[in-house]
């Protein structure tokens, strides 16, 4: 099988999240697929199985653990791949068919943007629930806004905290999250606040997502597109239109950015998550 690997949501190699993406994969059964994605140990690996005649992609997404139903940065790196590498004739639009349905991928300059599907709110969690898993204290977290279970396809425990300090601090006791996450539906945590590295981003951001096999993801589009249905819902920034960058991955040295557009019109929401894509690799898996 040929593959490919990229880096998304990365300005630069070397940068950002690690995709492998294989293509032309014949009769490769789920279990190797499984094998596949454990063997490059990315957070997550892709497949691409088919085109439909209205020109859609069939793609599916492993982690290292287990196959998920949507990511972010699978998807903006398997569309660049596709568009790059597959299509005969190069075209500003790709869609994705995905276990949770059909994901548009659009292409604008050097910036490659998904539209998420419309958010699903869910449970809200106390501090001392989450600060047992994230071994933080009661100053650590910003009391104004919930802490809250979110999800565009995938869902994420989003955690406002006070500032960049309280952010760095935040480690994933394990025993303490299999224990919170027994009786919810999201199992992986975004922490985030106004606080950056660079000044010229708008908040920081670091997602934990130690029951898939990754401890800490560099860079999460999917997650991202959660906390932009959570900063609007929440009235966070003071604005139902938002056009922000999102910095994730400084505190694993895989620095990231992340583009996000978003609005909310009569509880309508339009979620775009977008970013660079470098190509790393190409070669054949035997």
């Amino acid at each position: 099988m040929i593959y490919y690997i990229v880096d998304v949501f990365a300005e630069e190699k070397y940068k950002g999240n690690q995709l492998a993406v294989f293509n032309e994969i014949g009769d490769l059964t789920s279990e190797e697929m499984q094998q596949i994605a454990k063997e490059t140990n990315f957070s997550e690996t892709t497949f691409i199985s088919g085109v439909d005649k209205d020109g859609g992609y069939h793609v599916r997404i492993f982690t290292p653990n287990e196959e998920v139903p949507f990511a972010g940065h699978p998807t903006l790196g398997t569309s660049y791949i596709i568009r790059k590498e597959l299509m005969k004739k190069s075209q500003n639009r790709v869609t994705l068919k995905l276990k949770v349905g059909d994901i548009p991928v659009t292409f604008d300059d050097s910036i490659i943007w998904m539209k998420q599907n419309q958010p699903d709110f869910a449970k809200e969690f106390s501090w001392v629930e989450v600060s047992q898993v994230l071994q933080l204290e009661e100053g650590d977290f910003d009391f104004n806004y919930p802490i809250q279970d979110v999800s565009t396809g995938f869902p994420f425990i989003i955690v406002p905290l006070k500032n960049l300090e309280a952010v760095k601090k935040a480690k994933v006791n394990q025993e303490k999250l299999v224990l919170l996450t027994q009786h919810t539906r999201a199992k992986a945590i975004l922490v985030f606040s106004r606080d950056t590295y660079n000044e010229e981003h708008h908040l920081n951001a670091r997602v934990f997502v130690d029951i898939f096999g990754i401890p800490e993801d560099p860079a999460t589009g999917s997650a991202n597109g959660c906390l932009a249905a959570y900063l609007l819902k929440h009235d966070f920034l003071k604005n139902k239109m938002i056009d922000i960058k999102v910095e994730q991955g400084y505190e694993i040295q895989r620095e990231s950015l992340i583009h996000i557009k978003a609005e909310m019109v009569d509880e309508e929401y339009s979620i775009h998550v977008g970013g660079k894509v470098v190509n790393i690799a190409k070669g054949e898996w035997y």
